[in-house]
Parts: structure tokens; sequence; C-alpha cells
């Protein structure tokens, strides 16, 4: 395969919810630790994400939301971070990222991106005029050498991974709480199918494993056929 081998690792309700609401200032990180019911068990996500591949693919909208752009720099990982991102992080979204990460690659079809501020020895930008998730997984193959990446991006990227047949594994820990609201984001969304002409599009999967966790949590791991 001339790309990595991806994963799409994701924390969702029953009900598919990806996010507690419409807007960004509801966030499952944020929210779920104070729910009762909820709370107790959501330990197990966090440190079931510990073990996932040592590159970790995100969108800037999701890393804006949950604060990038004002934390402090953190101490490095041994993880590498891709952060596809036109306008949502700014210079100190990106600097944190560099201290965090291993190699930081930022996939952008901005020209005028504040990251090309930047100079950082571990900082790489990947520009595109338009996206494409398949030659920027390509490029992270053959540039960096990424073999396997795990994906937890929005529910609209996640979407683009899918309708383009670059999702092979799905890993999802499912939290005991139903959301709601048709304008919440869910993990697939995007652009819905219009005729039975596009049913290859589907993401048909195999279940692997399915793990019951503490506190009515459960593991779902498939391979996309």
């Amino acid at each position: 395969m001339n790309r990595p081998i991806t994963r799409l690792f994701m924390l969702m309700s029953v009900d598919g919810k990806i996010s507690t609401g419409a807007t960004d200032d509801l966030d499952v990180d944020k929210d779920f630790p104070q729910i009762a019911g909820v709370s107790e068990g959501l330990h197990q996500y966090y440190e079931i994400e510990q073990t996932t591949d040592l590159w970790s693919l995100n969108s800037g909208r999701v890393q804006a939301k949950i604060g990038v752009n004002t934390k402090k720099m953190p101490d490095r990982t041994p993880v590498s971070f891709v952060v596809i991102d036109n306008h949502h992080l700014n210079e100190n979204g990106i600097q944190y990222f560099c201290a965090l990460s291993k190699n930081f690659v930022l996939i952008t079809s901005n020209a005028k991106h504040p990251a090309f501020n930047i100079k950082e020895e571990n900082f790489h930008i990947i520009y595109q005029k338009e996206l494409s998730l398949e030659n920027a997984l390509i490029k992270l193959k053959s540039e960096f050498g990424c073999e396997r990446i795990t994906i937890q991006t929005g529910g609209t990227l996640n979407g683009l991974f899918l309708r383009e047949k670059l999702i092979d594994y799905v890993d999802l820990v499912v939290a005991p709480v139903l959301i709601g609201g048709k304008d919440t984001p869910t993990l697939i969304d995007g652009r819905s199918l219009s005729s039975q002409s596009e049913l290859s599009k589907l993401g048909v999967l195999k279940l692997e494993e399915c793990v019951v966790l503490e506190n009515s949590y459960l593991r779902l791991r498939y391979k996309v056929k």
C-alpha cells in the first residue's frame, strides 16, 4: 500500500454523536466529565487512546475547540501529529503542536496560514490548492515514513475519509448516553448519498472485537471490508 494504514478512533454516544451539541462551546471532553453516569467510565477512553498509533491525524477545528490556541507549551511526546487546517489554528496553536510532537505536519489549502511564519526543525507543511486526503496520506508515508496513523477528526472530515475509501479500521468507544439533535456532529457527517448508484461509497464493516468495559461503556473494533 502506498499510504499508511488508517484507523478511525473516536469516542461517541450510543446514538453516534461525537459532541454534546451543535455549537463549539459544547464538547465531550469538557462536558462528559460533568455528567453523572458518564464521567465514571470516561477514563477508559483516554487509557485506550494512549495505546493508539504513533501518528495521529486531527482537524484544526477540533483542536481549536479544545483550546490549543491559548494553551501553554506542553512537554514533547513520542507521537507525531498531523493537523488539517485552513483557518482555525493561530501561531500559538502551531507552536503548541511543535512542542508536543516528534514530527508535526500541517495540511492546508490556505497560502496565508499563520503557520508559514513558524520555523521549527520538526515542523512541516503540506500545501494543497485543493484538499486531497489520498495525496496527503501518500506524502506522509513517502516523505515522513508514516506506516500507520490514527484518525481523530470531526464528522465532516471523517465523511471525506469514508467516501474516498481511506479508512481501514474503525475503533469506537461508546459512552452510555443518548445525546440527540439533528445538528449535533456525528461519527460520519458530510454529504448524504442521493442514489443507489452511490451505495459503493458505504463503509461495510467486519466486527473484530466487542469488549464490555466498566461503567456501561463498550469498545467496538471493526475492519472495513
